[in-house]
């Protein structure tokens, strides 16, 4: 890795005076003065440069905004695997945890419910969601690659991986501190009611109940697969009102040039009441303008390709963190940030809010609609600026 800018600045021969202002450089290739002579990982800072090789700008002891789900631990099951980055494994995210599942075909993430609302996006294959809601109406979709869900709180659900291969697919939690594991399961708690007290509640015999399996068995099982959408209805019964998905790859997008950007809050997918959505794409070389956002802070989820975020945290404060397709990033309230495509493929990632709708303040509109005389003052830039700044939004900048 070069570790100075085109390779052409290097430490002076000779004497390095103790007042000499100028930052260490370490060109690349230089056996005699190495940048880490010590013990270190060259694949992880390969994946990190901006973490051991960090821009002038950065400044201060921000709190690590990056982690993957490759190194989050993987629980297995019978019919599948799901891992979490939760408030346990990135500290600073408080208001969204993420869970990432895979189900094979016939596989089911069983009968449950939470206490916290759970926001979901297709990443592969198909899957088959059920729920019932307030009402007592019953819900069953078939989603795929693109679709979202929501349950809220409290609202039972089952999720099972369609053919041909199943599914994978990322949840999202509206409290970072959310543990899959403290779900409330359904064989967990036929295994811990008295089986004359289910005789009763079901009106059959307590023998019934002498062969329930164990919870641990559970929770993602295999099963078998439904045959054909016929299987999806529920007969008797009503269904309910309320629509539980969201295909949004089917919205139009806000094109412009060097990107995509959609946007699901409630205004479109009524149900999701805590958690807003922007899915983003960034073609190599455009970045996500710089902007923060007013509402809550951003849990984020890269789907393809890599990129580099800066954050401004106030205070002379500032950092730089890279991403790859799997890692999560998050930038707390109201801190200044851009994301940039540094590939050469699109970068493609996904904005999370712990609020009914989404909402961001553009840098350059903001300066665009403030009095130049008094931008002026401030920046003290020439008019090849004022003239470029811009009073409608470009989310993406080319």
């Amino acid at each position: 890795m070069a570790f100075a800018a085109g390779g052409t600045v290097a430490l002076a021969a000779g004497k390095v005076h103790a007042h000499d202002g100028k930052v260490a450089t370490y060109p690349a290739n230089n056996p005699d003065h190495p940048r880490d002579p010590g013990p270190h990982d060259p694949v992880r800072e390969a994946i990190n440069p901006d973490l051991v090789d960090p821009p002038a700008t950065d400044s201060g002891t921000l709190p690590n905004l990056r982690f993957s789900f490759s190194d989050a631990h993987v629980r297995k099951g019978s019919g599948g695997w799901t891992r979490q980055v939760t408030q346990r494994e990135l500290g600073i995210s408080t208001t969204i945890a993420g869970v990432d599942m895979r189900l094979d075909n016939g596989g089911i993430r069983e009968l449950h419910w939470h206490k916290e609302g759970e926001w979901a996006y297709m990443l592969y294959g198909k899957a088959r969601i059920t729920a019932l809601d307030t009402q007592g109406g019953w819900f069953v979709d078939d989603v795929g690659v693109g679709d979202l869900w929501y349950f809220p709180p409290g609202v039972p659900h089952s999720i099972q991986g369609l053919g041909p291969d199943g599914c994978e697919f990322l949840l999202a939690f509206d409290n970072g501190n959310f543990d899959e594991d403290s779900t409330f399961l359904l064989s967990d708690w036929f295994r811990h009611v008295p089986p004359e007290v289910l005789a009763k509640n079901f009106g059959v015999p307590a023998a019934t109940f002498n062969t329930l399996p164990s919870p641990a068995e559970e929770y993602i099982f295999a099963g078998q697969a439904p045959e054909g959408a016929a299987a999806a209805a529920v007969q008797g019964g009503k269904k309910s009102a309320q629509v539980f998905s969201h295909n949004m790859l089917a919205q139009t997008p806000v094109s412009l040039p060097g990107g995509t950007v959609r946007i699901t809050d409630s205004g479109n997918f009524p149900i999701s009441k805590t958690i807003a959505a922007a899915l983003v794409e960034l073609q190599p070389g455009a970045m996500r303008e710089l902007h923060w956002h007013p509402n809550n802070d951003e849990w984020q989820y890269y789907l393809e390709g890599q990129g580099r975020m800066g954050v401004f945290a106030s205070s002379g404060q500032a950092r730089t963190f890279d991403f790859r397709a799997g890692d999560v990033g998050y930038v707390p309230f109201a801190m200044g940030h851009y994301i940039e495509n540094t590939g050469d493929t699109p970068l493609r990632f996904l904005e999370l809010f712990k609020s009914d709708y989404y909402a961001d303040i553009s840098l350059n509109q903001w300066l665009a609609n403030t009095p130049p005389a008094l931008v002026r003052q401030h920046l003290r830039l020439d008019d090849t600026f004022m003239h470029a700044l811009q009073q409608n939004k470009q989310p993406i900048v080319k």
